[in-house]
């Protein structure tokens, strides 16, 4: 795990946090943690990812977006003062990771 203090893997929009890289089934991709000061301010970076995401569409279960950067796949969600990303995996693997890491943030 990495904490980077600002602007989470390079991305300007983003302020720092945590983050980390795994594999499964032979994929790497990596979960951002960022915690922010309310449910506000994480909801609002999740809209705001949105518009640096080409393609991006609302996954309504999570309130947060999917979508590419370039040609790697991004989903970011709020949850409580958290936006949560999963960064790497197609919207399926994504999904099933996200609900996992966001079952475990309080």
């Amino acid at each position: 795990m990495e904490l980077v203090e600002d602007h989470a893997l390079g991305k300007d929009y983003l302020p720092g946090g945590n983050v980390a890289t795994y594999e499964k089934d032979g994929k790497s991709y990596r979960l951002i943690l960022l915690v922010v000061k309310d449910p506000d301010t994480a909801a609002l970076l999740s809209f705001e990812a949105k518009s640096h995401l080409e393609g991006a569409k609302l996954v309504p279960s999570f309130g947060g977006y999917f979508g590419m950067d370039g040609e790697t796949p991004w989903f970011l969600f709020p949850k409580t003062n958290h936006l949560l990303g999963v960064v790497g995996l197609p919207q399926d693997e994504a999904d099933a990771v996200a609900r996992e890491f966001a079952a475990r943030v309080q």
